[in-house]
């Protein structure tokens, strides 16, 4: 039986906990701060720009084609439309955090 990690959601309440705790704002100017940092992230993306956020990553949106698709339980094909699609490309440092934090543990054979 595969080992499951239990997944934490880290809330917008909680970011705006740690803001409150750590720069020393306001709870309300906290939570203002962060909607206006996250309002600025969604309409660059939605205009087609990308967000590089330094020793985090980058977002990014990339328009995916017309492609032919199959239903699986059927096997009828059916056609798939154009889209964008955001992308996250996580910078080198986040990898090697991510890697070397203690919820990494090697998978058993």
């Amino acid at each position: 039986m595969p080992n499951h990690v239990a997944m934490n959601t880290l809330t917008r309440a909680q970011l705006t906990e740690a803001i409150y705790a750590s720069v020393g704002l306001s709870r309300h100017e906290s939570a203002d701060l962060l909607e206006h940092v996250l309002n600025r992230i969604a309409s660059a993306l939605e205009a087609g720009n990308s967000v590089k956020i330094s020793g985090f990553g980058t977002f990014s949106v990339r328009q995916k084609g017309r492609r032919v698709g199959r239903n699986p339980k059927t096997g009828i094909e059916v056609p798939i439309l154009p889209r964008r699609v955001l992308v996250f490309r996580p910078s080198q440092i986040l990898k090697d955090a991510v890697n070397a934090g203690p919820a990494h543990a090697p998978a058993k054979a």
